[in-house]
């Protein structure tokens, strides 16, 4: 697949903080006292205008403390996303697949940004990031909570030919390779919930979403959306509705770029290849890390519910559901698994 042409119109670059908090957040990252006027020399401003961005940290939700004579620090640090991290450690076979990396400290939604790239004639091997989601969105209408740089929320671009057909089971497929990015750094006990969850000791840690535009029966692009769990503060934690985890509880201090590098790393060659492998090259991998193989659960539309003994998926990514000993196949749409006796999605 050809990538993306310079003289296509790139991804759309409007930061809703306007880049203008990033090499304040880049000096207070550390977590050490810096001075209001260290600050201002640096930044080249006053003292004053200092202690207004300052203010304006604490409307992200980020803590910073005063310390009487000393200046501010921010409570924790901050491990910030950089563009130039993140692509001196993607290598291999990925590094002449990524045609564009962004880096945001806020947007509305990254899946949206990119779906707007792809609707222009953009965003094919495109990756977005963002510190935070105004409006993060996953499955079935929910929202995704995304604190600032509490976590890592990514959207990649790709387009295919020959209809959304050979795309069957991309969102499990999607998983697996999460998982392998994650085994670099020795993440443990990470599992699949089908079709789009990674799950960490009994909890989620990470959410895919997939949305898809053009002509489904012959050109059409994929925006393959991401949110991964690292550090969620108590505040946004309250807001899940769903047992969580983050990467901070089992597998503290993994670098976000170096994390980030290694999903690319996964990804984009698993793009790149699917519609020659399609989902059955990837089938046995999931199976292998199936959360709830052989355990009794349900699956739950919006008018019906099912419940049986999940006997994992098929060559398309269909989910086998052992009823009344007859296996039925369920596909991914609007339709979630729950443990049996669980009303937890």
């Amino acid at each position: 697949m050809a990538l993306r042409k310079s003289d296509e119109p790139a991804i759309p670059s409007t930061d809703l903080l306007s880049g203008r908090l990033r090499p304040l957040l880049t000096l207070l990252a550390d977590g050490e006292v810096h001075s209001g006027a260290s600050l201002g020399e640096v930044l080249g401003v006053s003292r004053a205008a200092v202690w207004k961005q300052l203010q304006k940290l604490e409307a992200l939700g980020l803590r910073v403390e005063s310390e009487k004579g000393r200046g501010y620090r921010l409570c924790d640090g901050l491990d910030l996303l950089d563009e130039r991290a993140i692509r001196a450690q993607v290598s291999g076979l990925a590094t002449p697949l990524l045609s564009e990396l962004q880096v945001f400290d806020q947007v509305d939604s990254t899946n949206a940004r990119m779906l707007a790239a792809l609707d222009a004639g953009a965003g094919h091997g495109g990756v977005l990031l963002a510190e935070q989601q105004t409006a993060g969105r996953g499955r079935r209408g929910r929202t995704w909570q995304s604190p600032f740089a509490s976590g890592i929320s990514i959207s990649i671009g790709w387009r295919f030919s020959g209809g959304v057909q050979q795309l069957e089971g991309l969102s499990l497929a999607v998983g697996v390779a999460l998982a392998r990015a994650l085994a670099r750094f020795d993440v443990p006990d990470v599992r699949l919930k089908w079709p789009n969850d990674v799950w960490c000791r009994g909890r989620k840690l990470a959410g895919v979403l997939l949305e898809l535009s053009g002509d489904l029966t012959d050109r059409c692009a994929v925006v393959i959306g991401i949110g991964l769990n690292i550090r969620l503060p108590a505040a946004a934690a309250e807001a899940i509705g769903q047992p969580w985890i983050d990467l901070a509880e089992v597998r503290p201090g993994i670098s976000r770029n170096a994390l980030v590098a290694a999903m690319l790393d996964e990804l984009l060659p698993l793009l790149a290849t699917y519609p020659e492998s399609g989902f059955s090259a990837w089938r046995e991998a999931w199976q292998a890390l199936d959360q709830f193989a052989d355990a009794e659960v349900c699956l739950q539309s919006a008018q019906q519910r099912w419940c049986g003994i999940e006997r994992g998926v098929d060559r398309s990514g269909a989910l086998l559901l052992e009823i009344d000993g007859e296996c039925r196949a369920f596909h991914g749409g609007e339709i979630s698994l729950r443990p049996a006796g669980s009303d937890t999605p």
